[in-house]
């Protein structure tokens, strides 16, 4: 199997654009939960993320999947992959 066939799996991440004032970069942020190790409550935690967004598309309140590829500047670590779903606007 040569190197052109393994398709190499990267992480993604999905999570909603919530600012879109830089070029060519978005700020998404990826929600997820998790359980207190002590009182055993779940816990909303949030991450920002900055993304490469090469063709400006994506707008605030986007739902969109990003891949990690290699550093792009001090900040970014992710590239958009596609967007999910339109904001209503």
């Amino acid at each position: 199997m040569s190197m052109e066939q393994v398709k190499r799996h990267r992480q993604e991440i999905r999570g909603i654009v919530v600012s879109d004032k830089m070029a060519k970069t978005r700020v998404v942020e990826v929600k997820r939960s998790n359980t207190h190790r002590l009182y055993h409550k779940r816990m909303a935690l949030s991450t920002r993320f900055f993304i490469h967004d090469e063709k400006n598309e994506s707008k605030i309140g986007d739902l969109v999947i990003a891949a990690l590829v290699r550093p792009l500047s001090k900040n970014k670590n992710f590239s958009l992959v596609r967007i999910e779903t339109k904001a209503a606007q």
